[in-house]
């Protein structure tokens, strides 16, 4: 056998043995297991504790550039919640990653929305790319605990009493 044979033998050994080796993996980390060229937005673990993103979402999924939502499985279910619904409302393709190498630090990534193939956008981090929307959702959430009301509240303060 020649040399190159048998670096190709072992090689096949070595990917038997220890799996395919991965391409970018600390970049695949990052991303929720996609590479950064195919990624459209990111929510950051920070972000998503800060306030509701999901408008942001639907924004993007609506831009028809990336249609896979990859959320960080590992967060808490009620933080996720709102993502998945949102997601499955605009008949997006999403995986909840679960691995243990998805950590829920505040600088990683809850949610990333990519597409199939590279797009390179940029900027992808969601404060950046829907400014507008940074902060809106608090007064949204304002006026419904105002509605949330239990009846005895409506019924002893009601704004029509003098």
């Amino acid at each position: 056998m020649s040399e190159q044979e048998k670096s190709a033998a072992q090689q096949r050994i070595d990917n038997a043995v220890y799996g395919t080796p991965k391409i970018k993996p600390d970049e695949q980390r990052k991303y929720l297991g996609t590479f950064r060229e195919r990624v459209c937005l990111t929510i950051s673990v920070q972000e998503l504790h800060e306030q509701d993103w999901t408008k942001a979402l639907t924004a993007e999924l609506d831009r028809g550039i990336g249609n896979l939502v990859f959320i960080n499985g590992n967060l808490p279910h009620d933080k996720i919640h709102p993502y998945i619904q949102t997601a499955a409302k605009d008949n997006a393709q999403f995986t909840l990653k679960n691995d243990p190498e998805y950590k829920t630090d505040p600088d990683s990534l809850a949610v990333v929305v990519a597409a199939k193939t590279a797009v390179y956008q940029s900027p992808v981090d969601v404060k950046k790319r829907y400014p507008n929307l940074v902060n809106s959702n608090n007064h949204t959430a304002e006026k419904t605990n105002t509605q949330h009301q239990s009846f005895f509240h409506h019924l002893f303060h009601r704004k029509d009493r003098g």
